[in-house]
């Protein structure tokens, strides 16, 4: 992220909190976005886990949290779930932005469907960040451009969507790494993109393979084809 803008100084500010479970992504959303004076963003707090995230949110009451979707402790639906009066707070509610690596629909329609105003990829700019975050406390909804047809396809449908018991078994983890590993990426790749180790996904795998009934990753492959996850 970068190009973050300059500030009014007489406009209003937006108090922020940072949830996401990397602390060096954490640093460097801090600092893209909390130079007060140049982006009128204050970070109030930050949390890497869920529990963590619930105590920071309900002690400093921010205007807007980025919220990763992929969290230790149940993920960000579990964060959701958890802020639902503050979420409906007739005064000062609290309003979630879900920032995330995540492109998939799954995670974009969960977390809307679990009262997130918004999503976008870790890949947007300090400055469209900042945007977005005001847009968000204003109570607008803000998507990442590719991100928004899946919203609307999935909200046009006056029917709910089937539940897939085999999937609700995994993590929200493990569904990252079950659609990466069917998208051909290598071990090595997919720590790489998720910011976990190598034995970290040999575990993720080796659980999915397990909770699926599935003998190796082309099985897998298929499988998730089958589900159109890649």
């Amino acid at each position: 992220m970068s190009e973050t803008p300059q500030a009014d100084p007489g406009a209003r500010r937006a108090r922020v909190v940072l949830v996401d479970d990397h602390r060096m992504f954490r640093a460097g959303v801090r600092a893209e976005i909390g130079r007060t004076e140049e982006t009128s963003v204050e970070v109030e707090g930050e949390a890497g886990d869920v529990d963590e995230a619930i105590t920071v949110i309900a002690a400093t009451r921010p205007d807007v949290v980025l919220l990763d979707v992929h969290l230790p402790g149940g993920g960000g639906l579990e964060v959701l779930r958890r802020s639902t009066e503050l979420m409906s707070a007739p005064e000062r509610p609290v309003r979630f932005l879900a920032l995330s690596v995540s492109d998939a629909a799954e995670d974009v329609i969960g977390v809307i469907r679990a009262g997130a105003r918004g999503y976008v990829t870790k890949t947007i700019t300090g400055s469209d960040l900042v945007d977005a975050i005001f847009r968000v406390a204003d109570g607008d909804a803000v998507f990442s451009p590719r991100l928004a047809g899946f919203v609307l396809d999935a909200f046009a449908s006056s029917e709910a969507a089937p539940v897939d018991e085999d999937l609700d078994r995994l993590t929200q983890r493990e569904r990252e790494v079950l659609r990466l590993i069917a998208r051909g990426y290598s071990y090595k790749e997919v720590a790489k993109a998720l910011f976990i180790s190598v034995k970290t996904v040999e575990s993720h795998v080796s659980a999915v393979l397990r909770k699926l009934q599935l003998s190796n990753r082309h099985e897998l492959t298929r499988w998730a084809t089958a589900r159109r996850l890649v």
